[in-house]
């Protein structure tokens, strides 16, 4: 690469997206994509997928096509850019016909450099027309795992992505993005989309700020309850197995007082979407969901996801706990494990063969293959050993020590107490409250030791409350997630480094100058003059 564009890389990594440097695997995406190569990468959850496609859209001419296969990803990822002064938009169903409209008429006129879609929109004849008319500059793909039969997340739509781009009179690069693959997957992914001599590259399925625990408790909701309790004002997803079982822990949560949502398809489309927002703007904490939210979600402050029931496969688990920590900062991964998920996961995959599309011989194959990753999922459940090497091994990466230090194993918060001994129903309570108790305070211990990681006295204990309250009022106003605004990571940066002047602003890790001009002056008022939120926002916003 040459010397002025590796110059304006940085300067637009930084402008844009307040970062001061690229994390591992970034840098060299970015360059393979400028320089017109197809690129397959394997990135975990969190380690930033999107700013590989993002900056190098930024200084290419023309237009960069996202597909991305949930709305609701599309929405939060166009809000973040917007938030960053990024113009971009979605086109999907969402929108009504003359909003789709008014959007591919923009994006013909240039108003826009990124643009997200579903892949089922490749199909429409108007946004075709678009594409072949436009300067599409690159082809983004996320969750690229989903064009292989052999991913947990096949999708039909996405096989067509190869006939969409074959279709456009000069073919742009195509960058594929996944989180978790195995080889038979990459290479279903390389052939499906017909990618060209791809530079492949994958940085590793380690997330180093996840805590792994499994649980074995008498009574799953009894200390579900006491593991909430600890994380009171912390945002978080519990994934339960069926529409019941969400109803049912929603219901009994609501009924100990704690404020729960239900996600699950069985709802009304409304009410579904409702209850996400609720849980993007954090009106809501917790978030009680099938995998049907799996990869709906773009928040980067979950501080915890729970497992209520073990999943299907190694693939869906780590997929679904690595919506926790998106910012990096410490968040828990929880699986409360008990011999019944394994028949209830039996049930699901005979259910999905029975209502398959596919030819008998490949839904046999199919069936065959995932009765074989519910082994390996209820061997993760019964590890004794590491749990976080098992699930780097799972996925063919291996490292030399055997303990990682991070996760129940290795702390030795071993918690089973289905040990067949027989209880009467007042005894068997008692032993969970028990037991439960004594679990929640070696959470309560972890929850403490991240705490003291930050290394704040109490004045900047209360400095970052003001931050967080400030960036919430915001939030509030805006009617956007208030990660969107500033992530955790930031608001702790802001305390450590406590800027004085908007040029010290602009120092602070995630601000750009977009939100250097927007917010800097509000925060600098917290931080410098000691104001509280509201004054603040009654000064700016009188």
């Amino acid at each position: 690469m040459k010397g002025a564009q590796a110059l304006d890389k940085s300067k637009t990594l930084k402008r844009v997206f307040g970062h001061e440097g690229f994390r591992d695997g970034q840098e060299v995406i970015v360059d393979e994509i400028l320089g017109g190569c197809d690129v397959l990468a394997v990135m975990p959850t969190g380690a930033g997928k999107s700013i590989c496609y993002q900056l190098p859209a930024l200084m290419m001419e023309g237009i960069t096509i996202v597909i991305s296969p949930l709305i609701s990803l599309m929405k939060d990822q166009v809000m973040a850019l917007k938030a960053s002064g990024v113009a971009a938009a979605y086109i999907n169903s969402s929108l009504t016909v003359w909003q789709q409209g008014e959007a591919i008429r923009r994006a013909a006129m240039g108003a826009y450099k990124i643009i997200y879609v579903a892949p089922e929109r490749l199909d429409a004849i108007g946004f075709v027309k678009f594409a072949q008319e436009a300067d599409i500059s690159l082809i983004a793909v996320d969750e690229a795992h989903c064009v292989s039969q052999w991913g947990q997340d096949f999708r039909p739509s996405y096989v067509r992505i190869a006939a969409f781009v074959s279709s456009l009179p000069k073919r742009p690069p195509i960058a594929a993005f996944t989180a978790t693959a195995t080889k038979h997957v990459k290479h279903d992914i390389a052939k499906m989309l017909d990618l060209n001599e791809p530079y492949q590259i994958c940085t590793g399925y380690n997330r180093p700020n996840l805590h792994f625990s499994v649980v074995k408790p008498t009574s799953k909701l009894t200390y579900l309850q006491y593991f909430l309790d600890k994380y009171p004002d912390e945002s978080g997803i519990i994934y339960c197995s069926t529409r019941k079982c969400v109803e049912d822990v929603t219901a009994q949560l609501n009924g100990r007082g704690m404020s729960a949502l239900s996600y699950h398809a069985g709802m009304p489309v409304e009410l579904r979407q409702r209850n996400q927002e609720d849980f993007q703007f954090d009106r809501a904490r917790i978030l009680v969901a099938t995998n049907a939210f799996g990869m709906g979600i773009d928040k980067s402050n979950v501080r915890y996801v729970v497992h209520y029931n073990m999943p299907m496969n190694v693939e869906s688990y780590y997929q679904e706990a690595g919506r926790a920590g998106r910012d990096g900062e410490p968040a828990e991964c929880l699986l409360l494990y008990s011999g019944q998920d394994i028949y209830t996961a039996k049930w699901l995959i005979d259910k999905s063969k029975e209502e398959s599309e596919l030819t008998p011989v490949q839904r046999d194959a199919i069936h065959d293959r995932d009765m074989q990753r519910l082994k390996e999922i209820t061997y993760y459940a019964n590890n004794k050993t590491c749990l976080r090497n098992f699930i780097l091994n799972y996925f063919g990466e291996f490292h030399e020590n055997e303990q990682c230090g991070y996760c129940s194993r290795c702390d030795g918060d071993e918690f089973e107490i289905d040990n067949g001994i027989s209880y009467t129903p007042k005894n068997h309570i008692l032993r969970a409250i028990d037991d439960a108790e004594r679990e929640a305070e070696k959470h309560q211990r972890k929850i403490q030791r991240k705490k003291d990681k930050l290394n704040f006295s109490s004045w900047e204990m209360a400095l970052l409350d003001n931050l967080k309250m400030l960036r919430s009022l915001l939030a509030a106003r805006k009617r956007a997630p208030a990660y969107t605004i500033f992530s955790d990571a930031s608001l702790h940066d802001m305390v450590r480094k406590k800027p004085t002047t908007l040029d010290d602003f602009l120092d602070v890790s995630g601000v750009g100058t977009a939100k250097q001009e927007r917010y800097g002056k509000m925060f600098l008022a917290i931080i410098r003059e000691g104001k509280e939120p509201n004054e603040v926002l009654d000064e700016f916003y009188e």
